[in-house]
């Protein structure tokens, strides 16, 4: 049997990439193994995103470029899927007569069967029906092939909340929570396999379980907290209006809960989240950021930003402006509005210029690096314990030695701070790969966006590896 390759290209969030890992283990019973690139694909399948403006162009751009070989190979599978695919639908098909199929966010788990029937047939399929069962996700997790000690895990899908600028209930569908004996048993599996950290996913996590009368999402967060061998716990998103005492005190009695809550505000003006349909106040939020801060002294709240929205006036802005050092985030996503098909918003009058979109996106972006800065800066001197991803992108940091061959690694901290360091003891560099550990690391210099340091305390491994000569004099 020949060969097949599969090419996968993923557009979007977490939930998109934790997809796209399901995705490529459900075509392995097609004998399908990863191709290195587009050109050596014989299926390429594009995941998608339609949260935003940009990046349905990019899906846009994306498939454009397929079509070149498409007319090189006429044998070549090319299909879409994601959000995307689930808003477009068979749209895309007659928009692209190169496309074989369209299948939708919830078609997944019949993906196989779709590729399989196009290999006999030669076919062109659309399938966007939203009546999968949630527990099919259980036991597909992202391929054995990504060594990172961090994955993300699925734990409900879809949203029930219609914020006005949102399409995710028309692409993701309605709010559907997976059985926590499903969930636990993939994190076992991926604690066996190495994982160490597990980030659990959906669009709206606080109100896990209570359409299905299941455990409460704080309640779930104590049982991932009792999996052996497991030593963080991250998750997001969650809804401000949602989040319950339960969970704010659980993130002073978790142990391997990390300090930080990715909570979106959006805006600071009243009248603007009234707009959007949030249904909390800017009042209610600071609160809940206050509690939060009480319960576990030294969380890191980040947060997201919508600028221009339709009606926001220069009064609403410097609302947000101030709702921002309020809260005095760790760090937020900023994003320009933008009209998105089916949601309420886009029939809003009081459109704002690109031009003023703009520069309101700058000026956010300009004080929060301010802030972030400053918080970054407050911990040099400081030793913090991080886990240990991998070698960071820029294997010779700012701060380093200046040794072009120095082994720079990376890591998170638990309050979600990239740390970019290198590993020395007496004198000398270490390059034990310690992916997958815990170790402190003295901060050194701060950057706009990430720490600098040197990994602390490993004597007693340098004196254990002077005979295994596993480092660099």
């Amino acid at each position: 049997m020949k060969q097949k390759y599969a090419y996968i290209h993923t557009i979007g969030c977490q939930m998109n990439v934790y997809d796209s890992g399901r995705i490529q283990n459900g075509l392995q019973s097609l004998h399908y193994r990863t191709a290195a690139s587009m050109e050596t694909a014989d299926l390429i399948i594009l995941n998608t995103c339609t949260i935003r403006d940009k990046a349905e162009q990019k899906a846009y751009s994306f498939l454009g470029r397929t079509a070149r070989l498409k007319r090189k190979n006429p044998d070549l599978i090319i299909g879409v899927g994601g959000c995307v695919a689930q808003q477009e639908g068979e749209k895309i098909l007659r928009q692209m007569p190169y496309l074989d199929f369209v299948f939708g966010t919830h078609a997944i788990g019949r993906l196989a069967g779709i590729v399989a029937r196009i290999e006999s047939r030669r076919c062109r399929i659309v399938d966007t029906d939203l009546t999968d069962i949630i527990d099919e996700l259980r036991g597909e997790t992202e391929p054995e092939a990504d060594l990172s000690p961090s994955r993300f895990v699925t734990i409900m899908r879809g949203c029930d909340n219609f914020c006005s600028y949102c399409v995710v209930p028309y692409v993701r569908g309605r709010e559907s929570s997976r059985h926590p004996r499903h969930i636990l048993q993939e994190i076992r599996r991926l604690v066996a396999g190495g994982v160490r950290e597990v980030t659990l996913l959906g669009q709206n996590v606080n109100s896990y379980g209570l359409k299905e009368a299941l455990p409460s999402f704080a309640e779930l967060l104590s049982e991932v907290n009792a999996v052996p061998g497991l030593l963080r716990i991250r998750f997001t998103t969650s809804h401000p209006k949602d989040l319950s005492e339960d969970l704010v005190a659980a993130f002073g009695r978790l142990e391997k809960l990390c300090r930080h809550i990715h909570l979106p505000v959006q805006s600071g003006s009243d009248r603007i989240l009234k707009r959007m349909n949030r249904r909390y106040t800017r009042q209610e939020y600071l609160q809940k950021v206050e509690r939060l801060r009480q319960a576990c002294p030294g969380i890191a709240v980040t947060s997201d930003i919508i600028v221009g929205f339709p009606g926001e006036t220069d009064a609403d802005f410097q609302q947000t402006l101030d709702i921002i050092r309020q809260a005095d985030f760790d760090n937020i996503f900023v994003f320009s509005y933008s009209d998105r098909p089916s949601a309420p918003s886009a029939r809003l009058s009081g459109k704002i210029t690109e031009t003023q979109k703009n520069r309101r996106l700058q000026t956010v972006l300009a004080l929060q690096e301010e802030i972030t800065l400053q918080k970054n800066q407050a911990l040099v001197g400081s030793t913090v314990e991080i886990l240990v991803d991998g070698f960071s992108k820029k294997q010779n940091g700012k701060g380093g030695s200046g040794n072009s061959e120095t082994v720079q690694w990376t890591g998170r901290t638990s309050t979600h701070r990239i740390v970019n360091f290198i590993q020395t003891a007496g004198g000398v560099e270490i390059r034990r790969n310690y992916s997958g550990r815990l170790l402190d690391v003295r901060i050194e210099q701060a950057l706009p966006h990430s720490l600098w340091g040197r990994a602390a305390g490993l004597e007693s491994d340098f004196q254990r590896l002077k005979g295994e000569k596993s480092y660099a004099a």
